[in-house]
């Protein structure tokens, strides 16, 4: 049988990633990077097969037994480590966002589309079984036409407190949170192209210490004083096809945490959380309640994986090329600018 050999860089989000590459059939994770020996020591306990441990990503990139790599390192270095990937004809698979700005994100793009390499994003909320349900119904035209939707990733108090590439500029709450909901809901509409977005974004929690995870244990002065970043954003999209989407993304808010996405069809509507349909029954208003078993949380990962390895070794047409992720990230950009110019963005 053939097989998948992937090199996992980093041990955060590449954990999720190198488990459900491992579960696959056709998948082996071989080698794990990243600066921390102990960090790569810890995770291949829970591999099934010993892997070769790198701290320098561009000497892994040069092995003759890795055929792809994983990239799930801090926001500011997905380009660097999947170009270096490429360079050595190595498929890539990208935890979002895709970079921590536009251009960089085009420039991986061109030389991922033009390398014949598979090039994919990792997204865990896109092949969840909640958002390919729905995506189901909408391409069978359940919904008739999809005209507006509202998308939102809402903490009470959610700043990450351990790594400082997630605070620096680049990070923030919208690259880090909003990009999930902003990309399903966008792949939900049928991927239209946007034209304009508006938008407002800062920092109210993170710079003073507060709203950290760890309830009553904020990180050090010497952490939360490098802040760099938004801990909230949120916006309006217009895309040519005249469809509306509202985003929204909070790390900290004294709001309930909340992580959803409404659709507003002219045939039915839908939440994502609790999984509902929304549509009428004649002159009744019919509310259908889909139950989701949180046994299949891990089908996220295990779908992903499994798309990248058919991609891979059958040929089969990636759903979530780099190419998208650009097209969210200038999205993203675009949402940030507004905020920070006090006007509308066109795109």
């Amino acid at each position: 049988m053939q097989e998948v050999r992937v090199a996992i860089v980093g041990m955060g989000i590449g954990k999720a990633n190198a488990l459900a590459i491992s579960r696959n059939p056709r998948g082996r994770v071989v080698a794990l990077c990243d600066l921390l020996e102990d960090r790569m020591t810890e995770f291949a306990q829970d591999l099934p097969e010993p892997v070769q441990f790198f701290t320098d990503y561009k000497e892994m990139c040069r092995s003759r037994e890795i055929d792809a790599v994983f990239v799930g390192t801090p926001n500011q270095f997905h380009v660097p480590v999947a170009m270096e990937a490429l360079r050595n004809d190595k498929h890539v698979l990208v935890t979002k966002p895709l970079a921590d700005g536009e251009e960089l994100a085009h420039q991986l793009v061109d030389v991922a589309e033009s390398s014949g390499l598979v090039n994919m994003m990792s997204l865990s909320t896109r092949f969840s079984v909640g958002v390919q349900h729905l995506g189901q119904m909408s391409q069978r035209g359940e919904f008739g036409e999809l005209y507006y939707a509202r998308a939102r990733s809402i903490r009470r108090q959610g700043i990450p407190a351990w790594s400082l590439g997630f605070i620096h500029k680049g990070g923030g709450a919208f690259r880090d949170m909003g990009v999930h909901v902003l990309d399903s809901a966008w792949w939900l509409l049928g991927m239209p192209e946007p034209v304009s977005v508006t938008g407002v974004a800062g920092a109210k929690f993170g710079p003073s210490g507060k709203g950290y995870f760890g309830r009553g244990t904020p990180p050090t002065p010497d952490y939360y004083n490098q802040f760099a970043a938004d801990d909230y954003g949120g916006g309006f999209i217009r895309f040519a096809n005249g469809v509306g989407l509202q985003v929204e993304s909070f790390w900290a808010s004294h709001q309930p945490g909340d992580v959803n996405i409404e659709l507003f069809g002219t045939e039915a509507g839908a939440k994502l959380r609790p999984l509902t349909v929304y549509r009428m029954n004649g002159e009744l208003e019919e509310n259908a309640s889909i139950h989701i078993p949180e046994s299949t949380n891990e089908l996220a990962w295990d779908n992903v994986a499994g798309h990248f390895i058919d991609s891979i070794l059958d040929g089969t047409p990636c759903a979530a090329p780099l190419r998208h992720g650009w097209l969210v990230q200038r999205m993203m950009e675009g949402l940030l600018k507004s905020a920070q110019t006090g006007q509308e963005v066109r795109l």
